[in-house]
């Protein structure tokens, strides 16, 4: 797992100012197996949404200069996509985006016999994720005991 992290981290490094050079943001950077196939995934945004072209054109700058690099000792398959509509919130930057914004989490252990919540994001200070619950309650947990934390794009911004 460690090993994913390292390629993950080393091709976003390389490949962010790629990216940023075409007027995108750098979401994520994942490095996945997948049944037989290793896959690393470019995750890509912008203002208004990601559309096909975008796709294209960060597969095309990067299709060179990761054979150059050679950061991936396995054979893999480049895939490029957008975080789409439920985005995944991974990195500190993502949950100071969306302070405010309706969330879903999936808690790998129940808290109150529950492992799923809804509510609003309230605060994340690197470790510990808040979300303001429909019931007015407060939900604190670690950001590493969430499976994920997403958007809510079922219901609007609070």
């Amino acid at each position: 797992m460690a090993e994913k992290k390292n390629v993950a981290e080393t091709v976003r490094a390389l490949a962010q100012p790629l990216v940023e050079s075409l007027g995108l943001k750098l979401w994520d950077v994942r490095f996945v197996k997948e049944g037989a196939d290793s896959i690393l995934r470019i995750i890509i945004d912008k203002e208004g949404g990601v559309c096909i072209d975008d796709c294209v054109a960060v597969n095309d700058i990067l299709d060179e200069p990761l054979d150059e690099w050679d950061p991936i000792s396995v054979p893999y398959r480049l895939q490029v996509q957008s975080p789409g509509a439920e985005r995944e919130l991974i990195r500190p930057e993502h949950f100071d985006a969306y302070i405010g914004a309706p969330v879903k989490v999936k808690l790998h252990k129940a808290v109150n016999e529950r492992k799923q919540y809804s509510g609003t994001l309230v605060s994340f200070d690197g470790a510990e994720v808040a979300i303001a619950l429909e019931n007015g309650e407060t939900l604190k947990f670690p950001k590493q005991d969430a499976a994920f934390v997403k958007l809510d794009d079922l219901r609007d911004f609070a």
